[in-house]
């Protein structure tokens, strides 16, 4: 009886100190400081288009390929394009000549020819005034006839108006083209150099460029076809910035803050944790996601939660399932809202 009665206490003490240690060890500093979360790997994408209509030429990344923000990821046919630039420019060369003029005025040997023709239409003016006046003293005299002095002060006034017309032309040519005139010509010019930048402009939409470091999905269209914007080339996977969308629920809520330092590991690559930080918490609660696992029933308000990710060697894919392990213990940074300095935190 006594040795049952010892067995007894001492599986009674057991049992108290395994209790001990599993709220000391397992509840106190497991669930305390680390919380864990299942998410997916989410990443931005990007459907790649032209901004033009014209037929496509080159498209020299297939499905898979890595592209670095900058490069030329697909180009169109350019022969029209060119041609209209071309003829901007042979435009805006003609209306740059025309304002030159306007606003130079008439040259030096216009100026001299008109004082020229002035001189000339002032002696004409006055041999004609002096025939007239001869031709009238012989009509007085029946020396000559009354139609001939007739005509000839007919000759003589026309030379008058000939020679005021020629010094209206001189002094227009010294006074130079209006301010109307001139400013019409630069409004023109300027709507010539608007159109060779709009040009110039669709000749360079001509070639289209990554937006920033990626991976082509798929090839959406090929060589030949007719591009448009509406009509995506390629969907452009960003490799920068990197996350996982996970949920937490209220009762965790206020135990994540932005900037708190966390890894994420997944089945893929078991053993291997990658750096990581939560970026973003949701400021509106949703219904949790039918893929979400979590403790809480699933008709509990939850809150997403978006944790940055290093992926140095690109392993992390769109959609793969991964553990997200946030330490609560490690006070939380300013955080980057961003997710492209895997330097912090």
């Amino acid at each position: 009886m006594r040795k049952k009665l010892i067995a007894i206490v001492v599986l009674l003490a057991i049992a108290a100190g395994a209790t001990w240690w599993w709220h000391h060890n397992a509840q106190d500093e497991t669930p305390g400081t680390v919380l864990t979360l299942h998410g997916n790997v989410d990443i931005r994408q990007v459907q790649l288009a032209f901004n033009g209509s014209e037929r496509i030429a080159r498209m020299p990344f297939q499905e898979g390929d890595e592209v670095h923000q900058g490069d030329i990821v697909a180009s169109l046919d350019a022969r029209r394009l060119q041609h209209a630039v071309d003829q901007a420019a042979a435009r805006v060369a003609a209306q740059q000549e025309v304002v030159a003029k306007f606003r130079q005025g008439s040259r030096p040997e216009e100026i001299r020819q008109l004082e020229a023709e002035v001189e000339a239409a002032r002696f004409t003016a006055d041999n004609a005034e002096r025939t007239s006046v001869r031709l009238a003293e012989l009509a007085e005299r029946k020396l000559a006839s009354q139609e001939q002095a007739d005509n000839a002060r007919a000759v003589a006034d026309e030379a008058k108006s000939r020679l005021r017309a020629t010094n209206e032309a001189l002094h227009l040519a010294q006074a130079g083209f209006r301010q109307e005139d001139i400013a019409a010509a630069e409004a023109t010019l300027q709507a010539e150099q608007a159109q060779l930048a709009l040009s110039q402009q669709l000749l360079a939409d001509a070639d289209l460029y990554a937006p920033a470091n990626g991976v082509i999905q798929e090839r959406l269209l090929e060589p030949g076809d007719m591009a448009s914007p509406q009509r995506p080339v390629y969907p452009l996977a960003l490799t920068s910035p990197l996350w996982v969308r996970a949920y937490v629920g209220q009762t965790d809520l206020g135990r994540v803050q932005p900037g708190q330092s966390a890894e994420v590991h997944t089945d893929s690559f078991p053993g291997k944790a990658y750096k990581a930080w939560v970026g973003f918490i949701s400021p509106t609660a949703e219904f949790t996601p039918k893929s979400v696992e979590t403790r809480e029933v699933r008709s509990d308000l939850v809150y997403q939660v978006r944790i940055f990710v290093c992926n140095p060697e690109n392993e992390l894919r769109l959609g793969m399932p991964a553990v997200v392990t946030i330490d609560l213990s490690r006070p939380a940074t300013a955080g980057d809202r961003t997710g492209t300095d895997c330097g912090t935190p």
